[in-house]
């Protein structure tokens, strides 16, 4: 059972590391972040933030949030 509970979280550190190597942006960070450093600010929908994402990859525009 121990050996169970560990597998998960490492697939899911895999999965995660994987995702962001083919640059799939990670929606759980995201929200997590937003409600830490922005928690009066509105959180976007998981379609909402991988559009944004993907506009934001592919515009040519840099910038950062903090």
């Amino acid at each position: 059972m121990a050996a169970q509970a560990q597998a998960l979280p490492f697939a899911k550190l895999v999965a995660r590391m994987a995702n962001l190597m083919v640059g799939l942006p990670d929606y759980d960070s995201y929200v997590e972040h937003r409600r830490l450093n922005h928690p009066d600010q509105p959180i976007m929908s998981r379609e909402a933030f991988f559009r944004e994402r993907q506009e934001a990859r592919y515009s040519g525009k840099v910038g950062r949030c903090c």
